[in-house]
């Protein structure tokens, strides 16, 4: 065998230029399929990290019936904010509950425009029950502010970056849309999240956003279950109190762990569709494999007979090119391995990526299986041949 890897060495340094376009393609497969399958899995970190941040034991009442791929324009939005203080007061295993209310609005300031900002509304309660908005600075909204519904607003850093630079903003004023609102407190950095900037947000009562969007339901309610109580009893309590008031169709009383499900079965389905989009490269440098073997068999086809004349048996030579095979697949599947940890790497300074063991194992193993598959076909050719015919070959 170390003969064989020794001429398989050997015949690729002599075709350096030829041997490393056919590795290219396996490193572009092996590459890709390693780079895709750890954005995927850095996604899928990213959105369990949001959940935890948002806090354990979290209980998510939406509008209509569980299905992240419906227009949510077409769900009839029946939910009231009042229904937050009937389930906290009658569901049993509930700590308490929030309504929630959020649209898009241009925010400006100091002659500065800031569009795409998200506006978040809701009870004086929401830092209580839900962990995800944590104050930096000031303070948040009091109970009769919401009452009253004041145009006061708790901003995210972004604004305070973009608006206030080198000074406190607490106190001072922003327009919302075509509403001046009083900044009362900043909250914590929190990052991006798919793109999106989760900076750029404005925190104000339930009741002044729902006056400035124009909303009469809220988009969702937060519950807050108690510790060591059963999550999913809890959500059925939830669901009788909201029954009283709705019918089951008109609403959904979702966990943590099944929305988490949800967004990892898709992005598992993503990320799988990826990779196998990035495994036809693979095929592809396989299929580059198989034709240089064949040609490199046709230019050798008196070293053959030659090997054959002086005593090699058929299956030498079937070692030998499907060694050379191996090689190559081998070689291009390192250099792909290499290169897609290290664009992973890369990528991970701007956006969250997860390196997985299984998916270089995966995506090497199928190289070096690309490399045996199509390197058969070449190989028995070799070994097939006459040598009285292989040394008549010009």
């Amino acid at each position: 065998m170390i003969t064989q890897f020794r001429l398989a060495l050997r015949s690729l340094l002599i075709n350096k230029v030829r041997s490393a376009l056919t590795m290219l393609g396996v490193a572009i497969g092996v590459s890709a399929v390693i780079l895709l399958v750890s954005f995927g899995s850095g996604l899928s970190a990213t959105i369990e990290k949001q959940f935890e941040n948002v806090g354990p034991n979290l209980l998510y009442v939406m509008p209509g019936e569980l299905n992240l791929t419906r227009d949510p324009s077409a769900v009839v939005n029946r939910l009231e904010n009042n229904q937050a203080d009937k389930i906290q007061k009658n569901a049993q295993g509930v700590e308490g509950s929030v309504p929630f209310a959020q649209g898009i609005v241009s925010v400006s300031s100091s002659g500065k425009t800031i569009k795409g900002t998200t506006l978040v509304g809701a009870t004086s309660d929401l830092p209580k029950w839900v962990q995800y908005y944590k104050l930096n600075s000031g303070a948040f909204f009091t109970k009769g502010q919401e009452i009253s519904g004041k145009n006061v607003a708790v901003i995210g850093s972004k604004l305070v970056d973009e608006f206030f630079p080198g000074s406190s903003p607490i106190g001072k004023s922003i327009r919302v849309g075509g509403s001046k609102y009083t900044v009362i407190g900043i909250l914590e950095p929190r990052g991006s999240l798919f793109g999106q900037d989760q900076d750029n947000t404005i925190l104000a009562p339930i009741t002044t956003v729902q006056r400035q969007l124009g909303l009469s339901h809220p988009s969702n309610l937060f519950v807050k279950v108690k510790n060591g109580e059963d999550i999913k009893l809890v959500a059925e309590n939830v669901r009788q109190v909201l029954e009283k008031d709705m019918k089951k169709d008109e609403f959904s009383v979702v966990t943590q762990e099944e929305t988490l499900k949800t967004f990892n079965g898709i992005l598992g389905a993503v990320s799988a569709a990826l990779a196998g989009i990035a495994g036809i490269s693979l095929i592809v440098g396989g299929i580059g494999i198989s034709n240089i073997m064949l040609v490199s068999v046709t230019e050798r086809t008196r070293e053959i007979g030659l090997r054959k004349a002086v005593g090699a048996k058929p299956s030498d030579i079937l070692k030998q090119f499907l060694v050379e095979s191996i090689f190559l697949s081998v070689l291009g599947g390192t250099v792909g391995i290499i290169v897609g940890v290290g664009a992973s790497l890369l990528i991970n300074q701007f956006f969250t990526t997860v390196i997985t063991w299984w998916s270089i194992a995966l995506a090497f193993g199928f190289s070096v299986l690309v490399g045996v598959v199509f390197g058969v076909l070449p190989a028995i050719r070799a070994s097939r041949l006459s040598p009285i015919e292989a040394l008549r070959y010009e």
